[in-house]
Formats: structure tokens, C-alpha cells, sequence
């Protein structure tokens, strides 16, 4: 028994100084070039950090979003237990995509885009990790949007343990501040699909919805009441559950559901239900608005290397060394393109994309969904091929389009060298 103990302990050593070495091989190859815009997003400065009214501005950017929960009020969702081994693998095979009639390697599109971290798992092992604009493992990178999936997966976890009994119970079941609004009437399913039909305006131009809910939760240039912002008066634009429309909205009205459901913080549950089991290796945060409701729309806070660990959870649909995190048949139904109703499909929800409960969809004959936020932030998961992809920007909202489009050709690249598109 002592010798197969050393044999393990020289192993964990081991594979300790490989994920080093590996770390080490990024950092040093990520700064081989210039990333881009160094300069107006502040690289002579340090890359500061903004205020809460400050932290989207091009030249706070870097800094701000890899620490808004130092900048914001926040709560933390600690880590616990063994962590999750992350072993460096082999290098990549050669990536190579095609945008706009031109042929690029990876490294020309961390030349191109503003990536903050890239990292890309196969079947557990870490096979690339970089970082861009001087920043490192150790940092939390707000998920924005993705935080909407973790969002579902804690309805999913509610939902098993028989604190929500039916996703066909109105938001007005659980939360009774939402009693006689259009939200509070709405399904669980129907705001997981984010087909309520609820009229929702985010576009970001800063006179939206969005903006009037982040300006009440964070007290930032509007003020307000954010429950106010869901309950108030709102036409309904479609059928329940016939069509989906991107709505922050929604998701902020299950994050009501979940409080009210579970009589605890969802930043509690977070960490007992998702964290500690996930094995995570750092801290995470959830953003935390001025009435003590996260921001379950897009607050969530944590390390790439956690978020890769997250992605492997899914990608083992839902379960960690055979025990069960996240329910399987739940996340098959948030993930699978055939499981989802007519309406919220490939190419029904929108062009060469699906939606699932909070989870965007990829086409194909294999199964591919995605976590997104604005600005670059996605995860991507191939489960068939145990592959999952990372990646961390801060785009400008004046070109994401372009950005969303070649992050699409590099990811279809990605998968095409691991044999997986």
C-alpha cells in the first residue's frame, strides 16, 4: 500500500509540473505577439479596472472583466473538496479555418480578435491554454450571459430534488412579488426557452430593458426597482411557448423562482449543488443587486480552468467519476436539438441555431450546444467526442458581428482538426 501511495504521489507531482510546464508554454507563446487594440484597452496603464459605471468602456474593459465581482457587489460561491484533476495533454493538432475567403491558424486569430482566454479540453486533458492582455489563471472572468446555463441547471437540480414540482408551474407559484404580471403568469418551461412571448426589448444601445434591469439592480445611471423593471406592464407579442426570442429577462425572472423555491441565495446553491461537487479549484462570485437577487442573467464569475471543468461536467452529461452533478434527463432535454419543442430548433429559433432551456444549439448529425455571453464569452461542448472549448473576450459591440462570425469559423476549425465538426 505505501509504494502504490508513492507511485500515486509521484504521478500527481507529476502531472502537477506538466500542467505548469503547460501553463508556463502558454503564457510565454501568448505574449510571442501583440493582441489587439492592446493599447486602447489600456496596456500602458496596467490594464485599470473601471467603476460600475465605467467598467464596459473600451479602455477599463481588460481589467473591469476580470474582476467585476471586486468592482460590483457580489457574493462568493466557495470552493471545496478534491478539485478536479485538469492534466496537460498533448498539443493541438494544427488549427486552420476559413473566414471571409482567406485561410487563418490560431494564431492569427488571437492576432485578429480580442480573446482574453482560450483554452480547449479532449476527453479530460487540457490540450491548449492561453491568455492574452496579461492575464492568468488565477483570474475570475465574468460569464455574462453564459450565467443563464448555470441558471438552468440550478432549475434542474431544484427540480429533482422536488423543490420546484413542475416546470409547467408559473413564476407567480414560487415568487409571489411577480403575482399579476406577464412574468409572473409565465411557465417555467416557457421562460426556459425564453419563449414566453413576453415583450422584451435588449439590444444593448443603453435605453433598452436590459439596461433599465442592470441600472436597478447595480444603482448604476437609472436607479430603480428591478423587480419593478420584470413586473411592469407588458403586452404579450406572442403565444406562449410558439417562438423564442433572447430575453435577459427571463432568466432574471427564474432567478426569483429559484429564491423562492429553495428560501436561499442562488449563490448557496451554486456552491453546494454545483461547485463543491464539480471539484472546482478556485472561488467563484455571483454579481448581487442592491434587493439581495443576483444577477442570474449574466453575473456569474470564475477562472477558465473552472469553466473548462464545467464544460467537462457537461460533456460527461452531467456527472463527475460516475456520480451524478446536473439530472442527465433534464440536461438532455436543455441540450438536445431533437428534444426540444417545435419552434426552438436549428434553424427555427434562427439561423443555424437551436435554444434550449437556456443553452444555445448547434446543427449537425452531432450533438453541440453552447453556453454565450456578450463580448466573446462561450462555452462550447461536443459530447460525443469529449470536447470542450473555452473562450473569454472583450470584443467591442460596435464590430461583434464580425467577431461573432470568425469565432464561429475558428471554433468549426477547432473541431475539424480534432476530427469532431
Amino acid at each position: 500500500m505505501p509504494s502504490l501511495v508513492r507511485t500515486a504521489q509521484t504521478r500527481a507531482a507529476t502531472g502537477r509540473r506538466a500542467l505548469i510546464v503547460c501553463s508556463l508554454l502558454a503564457l510565454s507563446a501568448g505574449a510571442a505577439h501583440a493582441a489587439p487594440d492592446e493599447e486602447a484597452l489600456g496596456r500602458a496603464r496596467g490594464y485599470p479596472r473601471g467603476t460600475p459605471q465605467e467598467a464596459t468602456a473600451e479602455r477599463h474593459k481588460v481589467g473591469s472583466f476580470s474582476a467585476l465581482d471586486e468592482i460590483m457587489p457580489s457574493r462568493p460561491v466557495a470552493r471545496e473538496g478534491p478539485v478536479w484533476p485538469l492534466a496537460a495533454g498533448e498539443p493541438p493538432p494544427e488549427i486552420r479555418y476559413s473566414f471571409e475567403g482567406q485561410t487563418f491558424t490560431l494564431e492569427d486569430y488571437l492576432q485578429r480578435r480580442r480573446v482574453t482566454s482560450l483554452l480547449i479540453v479532449k476527453d479530460g486533458a487540457l490540450r491548449l491554454e492561453r491568455y492574452q492582455y496579461e492575464r492568468t489563471p488565477q483570474q475570475r472572468f465574468i460569464s455574462f450571459s453564459m450565467a443563464k446555463s448555470i441558471t438552468s441547471l440550478l432549475v434542474g437540480m431544484a427540480l429533482e430534488r422536488g423543490l420546484i414540482r413542475s416546470l409547467d408551474d408559473t413564476a407567480q407559484t414560487y415568487a409571489p412579488e411577480l403575482q399579476g404580471s406577464a412574468y409572473g403568469a409565465a411557465t417555467l418551461r416557457h421562460l426556459l426557452l425564453m419563449g414566453s412571448g413576453v415583450r422584451w426589448t435588449e439590444d444593448y444601445g443603453g435605453r433598452d430593458d436590459v439596461a433599465d434591469l442592470w441600472g436597478a439592480l447595480f444603482r448604476v445611471h437609472r436607479g430603480g426597482d428591478p423587480t419593478a423593471v420584470l413586473t411592469a406592464r407588458r403586452p404579450q407579442d406572442a403565444p406562449p411557448g410558439s417562438r423564442f426570442k433572447y430575453s435577459s429577462g427571463e432568466t432574471q425572472v427564474l432567478c426569483h423562482v429559484l429564491h423562492g423555491a429553495t428560501r436561499r441565495s442562488v449563490a448557496e446553491i451554486t456552491q453546494e449543488w454545483l461547485w463543491k461537487p464539480l471539484g472546482a479549484e478556485a472561488d467563484a462570485s455571483w454579481l448581487v443587486g442592491w434587493q439581495g437577487i443576483e444577477y442570474c442573467a449574466g453575473g456569474f464569475n470564475a477562472t477558465a480552468r473552472d469553466y473548462a471543468r464545467l464544460g467537462m461536467l457537461l460533456a460527461n452529461e452531467g456527472a463527475r467519476a460516475g456520480q451524478a452533478v446536473v439530472p442527465r434527463d433534464y440536461l438532455r432535454q436543455a441540450t438536445d436539438n431533437a428534444l426540444v419543442p417545435a419552434g426552438f430548433r436549428v434553424n427555427e429559433a434562427g439561423p443555424g441555431f437551436g435554444y434550449g432551456y437556456q443553452f444555445w444549439l448547434g446543427g449537425g448529425r452531432v450533438r453541440s450546444y453552447a453556453l454565450i455571453g456578450v463580448y466573446g464569452q462561450s462555452i462550447t461542448v461536443v459530447p460525443a467526442h469529449g470536447l470542450v472549448i473555452v473562450h473569454t473576450a472583450v470584443w467591442p459591440l460596435s464590430s461583434d458581428e464580425a467577431s461573432r462570425r470568425e469565432r464561429s469559423a475558428f471554433l468549426n476549425g477547432v473541431l475539424q482538426a480534432f476530427g469532431a465538426r
